[in-house]
């Protein structure tokens, strides 16, 4: 899930710490260490990458994507961050089909932390669980990871009676799981970088 680094368009509570031209530029620097990662667990497994991107229409966003160095890509659309996430399982799932992909994992692009040892082992968890979440620590997740049972049957369940934006993202995610039998995995907790003690956070 990406945002467009553009000047004003991105990264607007870091801005007014640092100026519109620098959050822009922390923006561009994490969104290509992310696919970087992703790039570096593709060589190793057979994984496909996917960016659902958001700030620019259709045609842009074909070049951007080119720019990036993904062959597949897909608007975000309108709604919530859950509703976007969403969307994309829906208009991927016959490529899903297509290609046997079972499981779905969703990684932010506001993480200097972020290796690909953190995607295999979400790989790995998700064998044994049907959701994996990588607690930020603002109160969201920087990952969340969707395995086959999840996505067939149970979609809705991640993705409603959320706060989104809130400090409750995750514990709202976890209550909706409460009354079930499904299976949940938390990874290590990271540092979304949304404004300027993020990154003091982070020394």
């Amino acid at each position: 899930m990406a945002k467009w680094n553009g000047f004003g368009r991105c990264k607007t509570r870091l801005s007014r710490d640092i100026g519109k031209i620098n959050s822009a530029h922390v923006q561009s620097v994490m969104t290509k260490h992310t696919i970087s990662v992703a790039k570096a667990l593709q060589r190793i497994k057979p994984i496909h990458i996917s960016i659902a991107i958001s700030g620019l229409g259709g045609n842009n966003c074909r070049k951007w994507s080119r720019q990036l160095g993904i062959k597949k890509f897909n608007l975000q659309g309108k709604g919530c961050l859950g509703e976007k996430m969403k969307r994309q399982i829906i208009i991927n799932k016959k490529f899903c089909n297509q290609n046997k992909i079972k499981n779905i994992i969703f990684i932010g692009t506001d993480l200097p932390d972020l290796c690909h040892l953190d995607l295999l082992n979400t790989i790995k968890e998700l064998k044994q669980n049907d959701l994996v979440l990588g607690p930020s620590n603002d109160g969201g997740y920087w990952l969340i990871g969707l395995s086959e049972k999840i996505i067939s049957q149970h979609l809705h369940l991640p993705f409603i009676n959320i706060s989104w934006s809130k400090e409750t993202v995750l514990q709202n995610t976890i209550n909706n799981f409460s009354s079930t039998k499904l299976k949940y995995k938390f990874l290590n907790q990271k540092i979304d970088i949304d404004t300027i003690i993020d990154i003091e956070n982070r020394k």
